[in-house]
Formats: structure tokens, C-alpha cells, sequence
């Protein structure tokens, strides 16, 4: 019982820790699909905040949000210009 309160005492610093990595690869990368993928290691890293805060409702959207974005953006970049 014991480990898992220290499972609980590190994990907001492992999920910080995902935010700011994501944020700075986000940042760092040029290409655009390379960037997509950051932005979503960022997401990941921020809904269990979301949650902890008890916003179930925007946890919920932002889990549904945010792929379906991804999705039509790399549609919309494979189509290429007009």
C-alpha cells in the first residue's frame, strides 16, 4: 500500500514532465507531421491534470477534440495546395 502512494507522489512531475516535452519538441520541430505528434504527447501529458481538478466534461472533449483535429489537419496537409 505504501508504493502506491509513491506511485501517486511522483506521477504529476511524470505528467509535467510530458507537457514541457512536448511543448519544446512542439517548438524545436519543422516539420509538420513531427509537430503533430508533439502537440498530441503534450495532450496526453495534460488531460490527467484536467481530470485531477474534476473536469470531467472538458477531459472528455479534449479526449475527443483533440484526435479528430489531428486527423482532419494531416488531411488536410497530404492534400496539398489547390
Amino acid at each position: 500500500m505504501q508504493e502506491a502512494t509513491k506511485v501517486n507522489e511522483y506521477l504529476p512531475f511524470v505528467l509535467g514532465a510530458l507537457v514541457v516535452i512536448g511543448a519544446l519538441a512542439t517548438i524545436r520541430e519543422r516539420n509538420s507531421y513531427n509537430k503533430l505528434i508533439s502537440l498530441s504527447l503534450m495532450i496526453g501529458g495534460a488531460i490527467p491534470f484536467i481530470v485531477d481538478r474534476g473536469l470531467l466534461d472538458v477531459a472528455i472533449a479534449v479526449a475527443l477534440i483533440a484526435p479528430l483535429s489531428t486527423i482532419f489537419i494531416l488531411m488536410a496537409m497530404r492534400r496539398g495546395p489547390a
